[in-house]
């Protein structure tokens, strides 16, 4: 055999192993409770299905106990592309700037022969690396008429923003990536984050639908630290403006609405066309009319927000269900179904009126945990529920594992390949590790860290020495801190020595 000939086989041979890959497609929504997603069969499961995202759950695996290592956007963002927990990526609040040039999964896959995006929310700071091709919200972006921002420049793209992303990603794998290649792509989606504003065909859906409550709306905090306390994070105190779409008027008409942040108003209302505001208008003007009339006060106001902020909240939610749909619909038509791999995600979990909060980043379940699903005819078996404990440092080795990637040594997390395939896993980890770093800053939460097992797990507020310690099997909801309890001394102290053991185990800094 000649040189030529020789040479031609090796690339065919090559060319084979790498289109043999798998694709991966993370979508990754912002702020999806898992709550808010009918497989997981919370409390909005009737009155809100989530019947495409049910979908890939029944027929690939829902993992139940998954949480993240830190419950703030960037950080979640920065660990799930580098596969490490927030002091290793140095990305540990909102402040800092996302550092590309260390290893993420885009990086080793566009070096291993893959065609590697990202479209739509990013929210690092800096410009993506390691991407083929990227096309990214700037900051937080809008829900409507949104600016983008590529290698070329920005834009203004008309439309609500989910139908616009999903959009962008399916051109993307028809159109402009090289065919040739596996591609590994990040769909992210800007909702359901706040300011919750649904799209312009359910501005409506919910208005005569009774929003289930948390039993534990009006917790008292009674055996809880002061940190719970502190918070301004409640329904209670959360602005009328940003979170429930009542807004100031603005021009030569009264400014009715002034003390329900108006300036936020422009930010959200303006971006509206002419004839989006017209809807606009009509769906909200009377409700927040009958809304001024009421005078509601106490327990009744918050109630009054608690349906105003869900209405909305699912509303979004609702439109990211019709684009997961989209997508499925559309890798089935393109052939491309069988052979990539769609994991649904959220960058962290959030309150839906739990404890009487509305936001993210404390270490309770509906924070700290998030949804994970995951599907692949052929490759991912169906029906699949998992409880073992995952984390978003996981995400990372997943992926590449998937892609028949090394995993660089500096990962943090574990590939859950076995677990996607069914598999069971001796000695899979036991407690997983937790840490908050945003204080004085977002919503005045104390900074802390903490441990989870399969049963309990232990907080600890350290700049002001709190402790709280919950059973998770007696009390799911966490309304009961039993630190002091003397039945659980034994347990909290193994759990203070596991933390430690973590600690080291994950090269953690000494707390400031």
């Amino acid at each position: 055999m000649n040189l030529l000939k020789i040479t031609g086989f090796f690339m065919l041979f090559v060319t084979t192993q790498i289109t043999a890959q798998k694709n991966i497609i993370l979508i990754l929504s912002d702020d999806h409770a898992y709550q808010a997603i009918s497989a997981y069969g919370d409390r909005f499961a009737k009155i809100a299905p989530t019947p495409n995202i049910d979908k890939l759950a029944n027929e690939g695996i829902r993992f139940d106990r998954s949480y993240v290592g830190n419950s703030i956007c960037a950080p979640s963002r920065a660990t799930i592309l580098t596969g490490k927990h927030s002091h290793k990526n140095g990305v540990i609040t909102l402040k800092e700037r996302f550092n590309g040039n260390q290893p993420t999964i885009a990086s080793v896959l566009q070096t291993s022969g893959y065609e590697t995006a990202v479209i739509g929310k990013w929210h690092l700071k800096s410009d993506p690396v390691g991407f083929s091709y990227w096309d990214i919200l700037i900051g937080q972006g809008d829900y409507y008429n949104s600016d983008f921002k590529t290698p070329k420049g920005k834009s203004i793209e008309k439309g609500y923003v989910t139908d616009v992303i999903t959009d962008k990603a399916m051109n993307w794998i028809s159109e402009k990536r090289d065919q040739d290649k596996p591609f590994m792509m990040i769909i992210g989606n800007k909702a359901p984050h706040s300011n919750w504003i649904p799209p312009l065909q359910y501005l409506t859906t919910f208005d005569e639908v009774h929003i289930p409550e948390p039993k534990n709306l009006f917790d008292n905090y009674k055996t809880k630290s002061l940190a719970a306390g502190e918070t301004d994070m409640t329904v209670e105190k959360m602005p009328m403006g940003w979170y429930c779409q009542v807004w100031s008027k603005q021009g030569k008409t009264p400014d009715r609405y002034n003390d329900f942040e108006g300036a936020l108003w422009k930010r959200a209302y303006g971006r509206l066309s002419k004839d989006q505001k017209a809807i606009f208008d009509k769906a909200f003007d009377p409700k927040n009319e009958a809304f001024l009339k009421a005078n509601l006060k106490g327990k009744d106001l918050v109630r009054w927000k608690y349906q105003r902020m869900m209405q909305n909240y699912l509303g979004c939610v609702k439109s990211v269900d019709d684009n997961v749909g989209r997508l499925t619909e559309f890798l089935k038509n393109q052939k491309l179904d069988k052979n990539t791999i769609v994991i649904y995600a959220s960058d962290q979990g959030l309150f839906l009126g739990e404890h009487g909060w509305y936001d993210k980043r404390m270490m309770y379940e509906e924070a700290f945990k998030t949804p994970l699903i995951a599907y692949c005819p052929n490759t991912i078996p169906a029906k699949q529920v998992n409880t073992d404990l995952v984390q978003n440092i996981d995400y990372a080795p997943t992926i590449l594992d998937f892609a028949n990637v090394k995993i660089p040594e500096e990962i943090q997390g574990e590939s859950l390949k076995p677990l996607f395939l069914g598999k069971k896993v001796k000695n899979w980890r036991e407690n997983l590790y937790y840490q908050y770093y945003e204080y004085p800053a977002g919503h005045q939460i104390q900074k802390h860290e903490g441990i989870v097992g399969k049963r309990y797990k232990l907080i600890h507020f350290y700049q002001i020495n709190a402790w709280e310690f919950y059973d998770l099997k007696k009390d799911p909801k966490e309304m009961k801190n039993e630190y002091d309890n003397k039945k659980y001394q034994k347990k909290i102290k193994e759990l203070k020595n596991e933390l430690l053991k973590l600690k080291v185990q994950y090269q953690v800094p000494k707390n400031k």
